[in-house]
């Protein structure tokens, strides 16, 4: 059976914002940060919509889901982001 990709209504990319990685429509929040804080920190989806007061629960789990459907692109862009990657 042919793997079925999920359409993220809440996620898109764009080359002038965060340079394409993908991000919470509307804002400048990306995916990469809803995996640190939540999967990675112990945030809840609740705490995290209270500490970012323009995205929803939904535009939260989206996030969540994209991550599960392209893990390795994500995962890329977290071990990019650590503080001590460019100093290689």
């Amino acid at each position: 059976m042919p793997e079925v990709k999920t359409l993220h209504l809440y996620i898109t990319e764009s080359p002038d914002i965060l340079g394409g990685e993908p991000v919470i429509k509307g804002t400048r929040i990306s995916v990469r940060s809803v995996v640190q804080y939540i999967l990675r920190q112990g945030m809840t989806p609740e705490e995290f919509v209270k500490e970012f007061s323009q995205v929803d629960m939904a535009s939260v789990y989206d996030a969540l889901s994209y991550y599960y459907d392209h893990k390795k692109e994500i995962d890329t862009y977290i071990e990019m982001n650590r503080e001590n990657y460019w100093e290689k």
